[in-house]
């Protein structure tokens, strides 16, 4: 039965351990133990969604329980709270979300953690905040310093690819 659910459902959450993992070995790491807990939590499933979001929700959490851990959020003063959260980085907003989620992988854990509860999964910065124990404005900040780093990787991708043809 395990292996089948596995079988199932691994690749697909393989792609969610990814866009939250820094590496393919830190994604692996993550599904093995996300599918541990999907497997010893088998009868707390009640039926009320679906079993695939289900499953996802224990691997997204997994992955924030990480990022807990490893306490990744880079510290911010009250000020880059209030200034940081209007900046247009309009770029982004033009690229697909699998080329998003390609530069995604080279964030830093913490910008990468909010970057997915965010834009990703939908969540509210204060949602955001209460599911990684921090404020809500860290993760505007948190948020924005993400996507200026997507930014520049995003430029400096396109500078790479002009001067290699």
């Amino acid at each position: 039965m395990q292996r089948l659910l596995y079988d199932r459902y691994a690749d697909k959450m393989y792609g969610v351990c990814m866009r939250y993992a820094g590496s393919t070995d830190e994604a692996n790491d993550l599904l093995q133990e996300g599918f541990i807990k999907i497997f010893n939590r088998m009868d707390s499933f009640r039926g009320d969604g679906s079993f695939e979001g289900w499953i996802r929700r224990i691997i997204v959490n997994t992955a924030i329980e990480h990022v807990r851990k490893k306490n990744f959020m880079q510290p911010i003063t009250e000020a880059e709270e209030d200034t940081i959260e209007g900046n247009d980085l309009s770029i982004l907003d033009t690229l697909s979300l699998k080329d998003i989620i390609n530069l995604v992988q080279s964030l830093p854990p913490g910008y990468r953690a909010v970057f997915n509860l965010y834009a990703v999964e939908g969540h509210t910065h204060k949602e955001v905040g209460k599911i990684l124990g921090i404020s809500e404005g860290t993760s505007k900040s948190q948020y924005a310093r993400a996507r200026m780093q997507l930014q520049e990787k995003y430029k400096a991708s396109l500078k790479n690819k002009r001067t290699a043809t």
